[in-house]
């Protein structure tokens, strides 16, 4: 997931009078160019500069009759209202004059958010403050802690450099992402190097004169080549590339980026990055990611060796050899995995295509979601920054007093394009907030086939999705404490918890509503064979990602390590071993931004994930436990904290017996619901 912040209110003294009663019900995105995203980036720091020098201007002797909260608040929305539309366009503007004007504005935000959380005076009037309610006294520690974490409390000298630091950081986390962004490399294929690929992949191939294929990194392209491809030396070239697509300036900047947050971490005493970032969030210590991480590893091990044996002798099988005389490479294992859940469990991804027609999907998915948690989503036509961009308001049919009003509003851009956010992800553009009146928008941004989904990419929908709703179904206090806000090896449980929908009967029968004739339903006889070639491969799955999250804590280490040479030493050491010239952590966009010694909490979310599932029983469509969950969870965004409202919405402390069984490859559908 990725996570960004807010978009445009601050423009409302300058709209007439019947564009400002509309901006009342519905907020939008404007619709920046270049010109006018730089000017609306100039006027809204200049008016939230403004509250600052108000804010501070209170007298010591006052701040207990001051709304102190609620002023910073409005501060933060100030801010927020154009860091969102900023980031958003610098990822998915056509435009490269609009997107590169997103970035010089977040660049601009961050350095002026670092010098309000450097603000002594500021930061003394907060600590004074005496705030009543739960939620208010939630949001003073936020905000006292976000000051503490920025450097307030240091020497002068060491708060420059911290200043310093994070400006620079800013600096890289762009660059890192446009390099990988904005590559235009082309692998070229021969006919005979695309054979096994389906002929609608290949009617939609760029060609060059000669006939051959052009093929970029977009995932419609890589992810289906990597699993139908036969030419094994074609996985191996287009794999190569692929790691490499960042490289080799994005491993200079990794290892800038260790460098100077293992400084940062020294500024506070701290002996390491992960120290640092980890005692705010939900495991408190790295010790305690370490000892999560070797549960995982040892939960693993026995099954990634078996499926190694598994796949190394169906290999050996098809090419009519013995085991010993082939070896099972990287470039083979998405290939021969999906050729043996073909053979095994009649499962093949492309064929499920037609089950799953893309825009059938996105209907299904808002149905899913709106029958669970008494929401409509109604399609509007406002301005949007391509043509394939579709908004829709967000509107509560849950009854009471706010039945029928909208209470946000909701962004798809579904297919890929050159230069756009290469992944799939949920951008929180604004946040809810009640004392400010302000309603939510999130957007969602993949890139998928336009003709349908495989099942990966359903899950990939719902999963994005339930980034959407806990953004859009917040109802919080304080808008700075809506949506995505919880901490950071929380925030994907919801998330996770949704992929559950896109793999059970009550819900996935729900989608021939949206394509029927023309697509067939998922049967019993379909789905029990989906659940169980899923669950295969979950010990090459798992232990990959054990390998991404332990990488990721040994970068924010207290020892100085060359992070290509770690990388090739911590890769060597599993079944597949390295694969020699290839550079992965120069396309390893999450520890370079939210998830530094954080990617660890993929896993310790699904552990939360899989054990609210409990909660449904034995029906994932009853709507009285979905509106429980939006009351619970999603409505509450970080004013309470993540472990307070899972022992809630559960009842009792969580369990991780869902969680070893999913990763083992034992969990069944049942067990989920028990």
């Amino acid at each position: 997931m990725k996570r960004t912040r807010l978009i445009t209110l601050c423009f409302l003294a300058l709209l007439p009078g019947p564009a400002l009663a509309a901006f009342a019900e519905r907020a939008t995105v404007p619709a920046y160019d270049e010109e006018t995203l730089a000017m609306a980036c100039t006027v809204a720091l200049t008016r939230a500069q403004a509250m600052v020098n108000a804010l501070q201007a209170v007298s010591m002797a006052r701040v207990a009759a001051t709304d102190m909260l609620g002023r910073w608040d409005r501060l933060r929305s100030a801010t927020q209202d154009i860091e969102g539309p900023a980031q958003l366009l610098a990822n998915v503007s056509p435009d490269e004059k609009t997107r590169a004007a997103g970035e010089d504005c977040e660049q601009k935000i961050n350095s002026f958010d670092t010098a309000l959380l450097q603000n002594e005076r500021l930061y003394a009037r907060i600590k004074t403050t005496s705030p009543r309610g739960a939620a208010a006294i939630k949001m003073r520690k936020d905000i006292l802690d976000a000051f503490d974490d920025t450097g307030v409390a240091l020497p002068a000298e060491k708060r420059a450099r911290m200043s310093a630091i994070l400006d620079r950081l800013e600096t890289i986390r762009q660059e890192f992402g446009r390099n990988i962004r904005n590559n235009k490399t082309r692998v070229t294929f021969t006919a005979d190097e695309v054979k096994g690929l389906p002929q609608t992949y290949l009617d939609k191939a760029q060609r060059d004169e000669k006939g051959n294929f052009l093929l970029g990194f977009e995932y419609p392209e890589y992810v289906p080549f990597m699993a139908n491809a036969e030419s094994e030396d074609a996985r191996r070239r287009y794999q190569f590339a692929y790691n490499n697509r960042g490289t080799p300036r994005n491993i200079e900047l990794l290892t800038e980026v260790m460098q100077l947050r293992r400084e940062m971490a020294g500024l506070f005493g701290l002996s390491s990055y992960a120290q640092f970032a980890t005692r705010r969030r939900m495991v408190g210590d790295p010790q305690t990611v370490e000892k999560f991480l070797g549960e995982v590893k040892g939960a693993v091990r026995d099954v990634e060796r078996r499926e190694v044996a598994e796949l190394t002798a169906f290999k050996a099988e098809l090419q009519r050899k013995k085991p010993d005389e082939v070896t099972l490479n990287r470039w083979d294992v998405d290939f021969y995995q999906d050729k043996l859940r073909k053979a095994r469990y009649s499962i093949d991804q492309e064929a499920l295509r037609k089950y799953f027609p893309t825009d059938a999907s996105f209907k299904w998915v808002m149905a899913v979601s709106s029958r669970l948690y008494g929401v409509r989503f109604v399609p509007v036509k406002v301005p949007v920054w391509h043509e394939d961009v579709q908004y829709f308001d967000v509107v509560d049919d849950s009854g009471g007093n706010s039945g029928g009003k909208i209470i946000g509003g909701i962004y798809l851009d579904p297919f890929p394009r050159p230069a756009k956010y290469s992944h799939a992800a949920a951008f929180g553009i604004r946040s809810s907030g009640r004392l400010a009146h302000r309603t939510p928008i999130s957007v969602l941004v993949t890139n998928f086939n336009r003709t349908g989904l495989d099942h990966d990419e359903l899950e990939t929908l719902v999963h994005e999705f339930g980034h959407v709703m806990h953004g859009v179904l917040s109802n919080t206090e304080y808008a700075s404490q809506g949506g995505t806000s919880v901490e950071r090896d929380f925030v994907e449980a919801p998330s996770q918890m949704y992929e559950e929908w896109a793999r059970r009967k009550e819900s996935l029968s729900l989608l021939t509503q949206f394509c029927s004739p023309t697509c067939p339903a998922v049967d019993d006889d379909l789905l029990g064979r989906l659940s169980t070639a899923r669950l295969y491969g979950a010990g090459l799955r798992y232990s990959r990602q054990h390998l991404y999250a332990a990488y990721d804590m040994a970068t924010s280490g207290a020892t100085s390590i060359e992070p290509l040479a770690l990388w090739d030493t911590m890769e060597g050491e599993t079944l597949l071993g390295h694969v020699a010239g290839t550079q992965f952590p120069g396309a390893f966009e999450h520890i370079i931004s939210g998830y530094a010694a954080g990617y660890y909490g993929y896993m310790w979310s699904e552990v939360l994930a899989l054990d609210m599932l409990s909660g449904y029983r034995d029906n994932l469509m009853d709507p009285a436990v979905g509106r429980r969950f939006r009351r619970t969870i999603l409505a509450q965004g970080s004013q309470k904290p993540a472990a307070q409202m899972v022992r809630e919405f559960l009842g009792r402390e969580p369990s991780n017996a869902a969680f070893l069984a999913e990763i083992t490859g034992t969990r069944t559908a049942a067990a989920s619901s028990r």
